[in-house]
């Protein structure tokens, strides 16, 4: 008989289709992920995967346990998530998907209410660029930048985060236009909507400092680096930085309260939900649609 675990880092390796994919996806390293599948390829007697160069291949049979495990993945999740919701207390532990400028500067700061209000309910926050699964149980909401579209998910949009050009006040006094330099993410986050407006700003001059780390971005904007695309929630507030005026059209993402389907009437998670809806509305990025 095979271990469970062993099936559970096959089906990170498949969905990844790398080994460090999957090590990241399961917060443990490669050789984890390694020897978990060459396990489970031992007990079940078959070669489940090819590994390439660069990519793990799943063989016809990998292809085969990949498909069941999935489902067998799905419906486990499905039926732990009935099962927490038959649970009314107002304890426990809701986990919460984030953006990271969120989960420091919008929500940390201001988890007192919730303790005040909820003194057994209790909360984690991954505030990690990438996006967490609601259906595999990553996380049970989320905040996010862009519309869903995974299954089972309720949306609900929260408001609007818009951005602005940001720069050392001493910045713009000491070159023309012409001379100006910018600030940017690393090519992970290259597709975000605040990266494209920035290179439609920046045109043919150059990119001096890139990062995906908000707090880097910032501090590299307050020494004189550059300029950089930064929340103006955030940025407004920042003495060590001066607003540009900009004729593009302005960027702004919406905001998204995701939760699955299976646990939105779940009373812990709805007094969370709540609680966050009303933090986004105190931190004056809220534009709520009705419930």
């Amino acid at each position: 008989m095979f271990d469970w675990e062993d099936l559970r880092h096959f089906v990170a390796l498949a969905e990844a289709g790398t080994l460090s994919g999957a090590a990241r996806a399961l917060r443990v390293d490669h050789a984890t992920v390694g020897r978990r599948v060459a396990a489970l390829e031992q007990a079940l007697g078959s070669v489940l995967v090819e590994r390439q160069a660069r990519r793990c291949v799943l063989t016809e049979a990998g292809q085969r346990i990949a498909g069941l495990a999935m489902t067998m993945q799905a419906q486990a999740h499905a039926l732990d998530r009935a099962a927490r919701a038959l649970h009314t207390p107002l304890a426990g532990t809701v986990t919460v998907s984030a953006p990271p400028v969120f989960a420091s500067h919008v929500l940390a700061p201001r988890l007192g209410e919730l303790r005040r209000l909820y003194p057994d309910l209790h909360l984690s926050l991954l505030g990690d660029p990438a996006t967490a699964s609601l259906g595999r149980q990553e996380a049970d909401i989320a905040i996010r930048l862009s519309r869903p579209r995974e299954a089972r998910n309720v949306a609900r949009r929260l408001g609007c985060m818009a951005f602005g050009l940001y720069a050392a006040p001493g910045y713009l006094q000491d070159r023309p236009p012409a001379a100006w330099d910018f600030i940017a993410y690393d090519g992970s986050l290259e597709h975000v909507p605040q990266q494209a407006w920035l290179r439609q700003v920046a045109a043919d001059r150059p990119v001096v400092f890139r990062s995906n780390d908000l707090a880097s971005q910032i501090a590299a904007a307050r020494a004189g680096v550059g300029i950089a695309a930064l929340p103006c929630f955030l940025a407004d507030e920042d003495a060590g930085l001066a607003k540009l005026p900009v004729r593009l059209p302005a960027c702004a993402r919406d905001i998204w309260l995701v939760v699955h389907a299976d646990l939105r009437r779940m009373p812990a998670v709805r007094a969370v939900m709540e609680f966050l809806a009303r933090q986004v509305a105190a931190a004056g990025l809220g534009r709520p649609d009705a419930p």
